[in-house]
């Protein structure tokens, strides 16, 4: 892993905060896949998975648009052998971690995940 893990994740909170896909899709490598509850809600189709950098894209362009007051802030930041964790929490105050593999400098894979008992954790608008 080609990364110092707590700049990762800082910089990658700020590109959230700041809703520019963009920046946070320049840690992606292009053949990126990214899973979550959420992309299953709003892209059915998907089953959740996403593959490929303009599938995420496509998908992270329609959460941002369902989650105006979308914020982060980070709690911790595990470090794997050539993987992190981003645990923080969201506008709504829901716990939610963020796991990223990596491939060099490059995150190849990504889940979202979220408590099972909390009701729409991203705080979506339909």
């Amino acid at each position: 892993m080609e990364i110092e893990p707590r700049k990762f994740a800082d910089a990658w909170a700020a590109a959230w905060n700041a809703h520019d896909i963009e920046a946070v899709l320049a840690h992606f490598h292009d053949d990126a896949t990214f899973s979550s509850p959420f992309a299953a809600l709003v892209l059915p189709e998907s089953q959740g998975r996403l593959i490929g950098k303009a599938a995420i894209r496509d998908y992270w362009t329609i959460g941002i648009a369902r989650i105006p007051d979308l914020h982060f802030t980070i709690d911790a930041v595990f470090v794997g052998i050539d993987c992190i964790v981003i645990a923080y929490v969201n506008q709504k105050q829901a716990r939610v971690n963020e796991v990223l593999k990596f491939a060099g400098a490059l995150v190849i894979e990504g889940h979202g995940t979220y408590a099972e008992d909390v009701v729409n954790p991203t705080g979506a608008r339909a």
